[in-house]
């Protein structure tokens, strides 16, 4: 047994943490849903909310709820200021401008480049007795793909997934202090980086399209430069992070790869993101006294939303702990709600179907070669390694 897994501790946040809860941490989260879905959690300083309701009211309540805690009087600093921080009316102009060059970007010559990619990635693949499909499809591709969109190549592996990594480790600093300078070293170097970007824009691509449209749109080149390091780092993690959850619930749930050919990708996708979805938590400030869950939430008052429990509500969705690829509809709070939805959530659905479509119904006999092993990071939920073949254990009958 993991030593950090003998002992649950008194803390159920920090609970979370354990190898054992890390694999599943949805029984721990129905248990604060149904006793405390909303406490005061002393060490975060924080009210916690774990309802699908109650984190939906705050995610499309900007008013109340602030992304940009200089409304709370916190002194921000500038490399964290960006689309993801901001709120209107300062977020509407650099959204908007990332929005309008979303939407000038040629998507089906994108997604036909990526099926291609997927295809050849997978062809050389099964060629190998067993991979990890972490570190050999899922992040590499992500990265890929992203950065494709872009319109810039793809950084060194070696030099970006270090770094994207210890940006996701600060998202619990709350927890783990030590994470927090660190990460902020880490956004202010790809932020840096992204700004080479506009310093020598591409012709092409979402950078090419800010870069000529930049000085119209009235957003500082510091808070520009932030968004699009956000772009990058958010859409390679979320990206590479649902790539490895889908597919390890999907590999390991009986009958499930069948499902997903039934259901077809945008559905079944949908629901994989509910099930087991990257982005566990969000948090946003009290700006007003809010009654919220019967508490009053003064304001100053953290607000962490425990996504992850939302989209288990048994209230919002029937039978949440069973994987359901036909669920329709299907509200999850997976890619947020509200001003700060993820810009970037068509993208990473159209990723997470090309390659699971291509793994259920291209490699009906692939399977797991050993179990999932999970990061420890509690905002973001992802795979640290899933060792898996595309080869049909002897034997095996494989149904297409």
């Amino acid at each position: 047994m993991d030593p950090a897994d003998q002992t649950a501790t008194a803390d159920p946040i920090l609970d979370l943490a354990r190898p054992s809860v890390l694999r599943n941490p949805y029984p721990a989260y129905a248990r604060l849903r149904e006793n405390t879905p909303v406490f005061w959690h002393e060490p975060l300083g924080s009210w916690v909310l774990t309802r699908h309701a109650d984190c939906l009211a705050v995610l499309t309540d900007s008013t109340r709820f602030a992304s940009d805690w200089r409304r709370a009087g916190e002194d921000i600093p500038a490399p964290l200021l960006s689309v993801q921080t901001l709120d209107p009316p300062e977020h509407t102009a650099i959204r908007h401008l990332l929005l309008d060059g979303f939407r000038a970007q040629d998507r089906r010559a994108l997604h036909d480049a990526l099926d291609h990619q997927v295809k050849e990635l997978f062809a050389e693949l099964a060629r190998r007795p067993s991979f990890d499909l972490v570190g050999e499809l899922a992040e590499p591709l992500a990265l890929r793909f992203v950065t494709t969109f872009l319109g810039v190549p793809a950084p060194d592996l070696a030099w970006f997934v270090p770094m994207s990594r210890t940006v996701v480790d600060g998202m619990d600093a709350g927890l783990w202090p030590e994470k927090h300078e660190p990460a902020v070293a880490a956004r202010a170097e790809l932020a840096d980086y992204a700004g080479g970007w506009l310093a020598d824009p591409p012709e092409n691509g979402l950078i090419g399209y800010v870069a000529a449209h930049a000085d119209d749109s009235g957003v500082d080149p510091a808070v520009l430069r932030n968004s699009l390091r956000a772009v990058l780092h958010a859409g390679y993690e979320s990206a590479s992070r649902l790539l490895g959850n889908a597919a390890a619930a999907l590999l390991t749930t009986p009958g499930a790869p069948a499902a997903f050919r039934d259901a077809g990708p945008a559905t079944a996708v949908d629901e994989l993101i509910r099930y087991d979805a990257p982005v566990q938590a969000d948090a946003r400030v009290c700006v007003d006294d809010t009654e919220l869950g019967g508490v009053t939430i003064k304001a100053g008052d953290p607000v962490t939303l425990l996504l992850g429990a939302a989209n288990h509500d048994p209230v919002r969705f029937t039978h949440p702990s069973e994987l359901r690829l036909d669920r329709a509809p299907n509200p999850h709070l997976g890619f947020g709600r509200g001003a700060h939805a993820c810009l970037g959530a068509s993208m990473a659905i159209r990723l997470a179907g090309s390659v699971l479509g291509t793994l259920a119904t291209d490699h009906p006999g692939a399977r797991a070669v050993a179990e999932p092993h999970h990061r420890r990071n509690l905002t973001l939920r992802g795979l640290d390694r899933f060792e898996v073949t595309l080869r049909p254990s002897a034997g095996e009958e494989v149904r297409t």
